[in-house]
């Protein structure tokens, strides 16, 4: 998403709301990812289009196939 709205605490336990665009929407949803435990390469949805293929998975890499 380009612009995200996300709640929270606090370390005083007061409410926080916050909205966020651009980048910084990008990198909020990326921690929030974190938190869940799921991994940047998990929402790739065409991995020949992902750098470092060959060293990811280098069975996938071009010339390996027969």
């Amino acid at each position: 998403f380009e612009k995200i709205r996300y709640e929270g605490f606090d370390p005083k336990g007061d409410p926080v709301v916050r909205v966020a665009d651009g980048f910084h929407a990008r990198v909020v949803q990326h921690e929030c990812d974190h938190l869940i435990g799921r991994l940047y390469p998990s929402r790739i949805k065409d991995f020949s289009k992902f750098g470092f293929i060959e060293v990811l998975f280098p069975e996938l890499a071009p010339g390996t196939q027969e």
